[in-house]
């Protein structure tokens, strides 16, 4: 994972549903009945809409069902709806909205869109990031999104759709005084990052090649949290922020922060949704409504309403993590 040491991700982005069932949240669980309409499913005619604070409400309310993939899921979940999984805290992935309690994010939102194009209904539950697939495996859940990296020791345990690219960035600030577009341009500047995250191996990497090509070196700052590089990026101590894109991305929106995000090429890698691998009917039904959604652009308007275009993926692969 990235920086939080979260994840495992790469370079370091759900929903339980049954009229009976209890939502769990990190610190207990809630009942159905607690929940509004929009996340337990209950009380809804026709397709599931969205949460207002989904930013992505918009275009997840415009994707039609496809009876031809809701006949691909297994008899239970036709019936029954979706149980999805999530640990939210990973901004802009997955996190609570205003509320404290409606699950909000990219995952999430591609989640939503997901039940929508399959036919049936979806509610969130979150759980700590180490319970997710353990979860699977005992049939708990029945897909999990949670910024999770498709790797290959994970696919012992799991199936993965890969649904988005994630790698690192370069957070600058606004208007990218010093012109700096590629880790080639990091030669004699100032370059912040977490100590021991993926982002100084990355910078040591980087760092090597400015010398071998006869360049000044790159002078690191280490910090034991990326809120503090983006402190230093701040009052001018550090030139660049390195850190995992969607942290950038997400960052950037928020204009108090004054910075911009620019993606690394050649650091990404699958995020996946997890799947239990004797799920063979919802494995296939996953990977086709997704593989819909990015043909007809659905998929990438999600995408746009989180700021999070350069993860798109064309094509919806299975297990390409390495």
């Amino acid at each position: 994972m990235g920086e939080t040491g979260r994840r495992c991700r790469g370079v370091r982005f759900a929903v339980i549903l049954a009229a009976t069932a209890v939502l769990v949240g990190g610190c207990g669980a809630r009942p159905l009945s607690e929940l509004n309409a929009s996340e337990s499913g209950q009380g809804q005619r026709g397709p599931q809409q969205a949460p207002p604070q989904d930013k992505a409400a918009a275009a997840i309310n415009a994707v039609q069902p496809d009876p031809s993939l809701n006949k691909l899921l297994p008899g239970r979940i036709r019936s029954s709806g979706l149980r999805m999984s999530t640990s939210q805290g990973y901004p802009p992935m997955e996190m609570f909205a205003s509320d404290g309690k409606t699950i909000i994010g990219l995952d999430p939102s591609l989640a939503r869109a997901l039940a929508r194009k399959l036919g049936v209904v979806i509610s969130v539950s979150n759980e700590d990031f180490n319970a997710q697939i353990p979860g699977l495996v005992t049939g708990r859940y029945d897909v999990v999104m949670t910024s999770m990296s498709d790797t290959a020791e994970r696919q012992k345990k799991v199936t993965f759709v890969d649904y988005v690219q994630a790698g690192a960035a370069l957070s600058v600030r606004k208007g990218n005084p010093k012109q700096i577009q590629t880790p080639a341009d990091l030669c004699g500047k100032t370059v912040a990052v977490v100590d021991n995250g993926s982002s100084l191996a990355l910078t040591n990497g980087y760092d090597k090649a400015c010398k071998d090509a006869g360049n000044p070196a790159i002078k690191i700052l280490k910090f034991t949290d990326d809120q503090d590089g983006m402190l230093a990026l701040a009052a001018g101590r550090a030139d660049v922020n390195l850190t995992d894109y969607v942290v950038a991305a997400d960052r950037a929106q928020d204009a108090k922060n004054n910075s911009e995000a620019i993606a690394i090429a050649g650091t990404e890698a699958p995020w996946g949704i997890a799947m239990n691998p004797n799920e063979k009917q919802l494995i296939t039904a996953v990977q086709r409504a997704l593989q819909s959604l990015v043909n007809s652009g659905e998929y990438g308007k999600i995408l746009a309403a989180w700021g999070l275009q350069p993860l798109a993926v064309k094509s919806v692969t299975v297990n390409a993590g390495k």
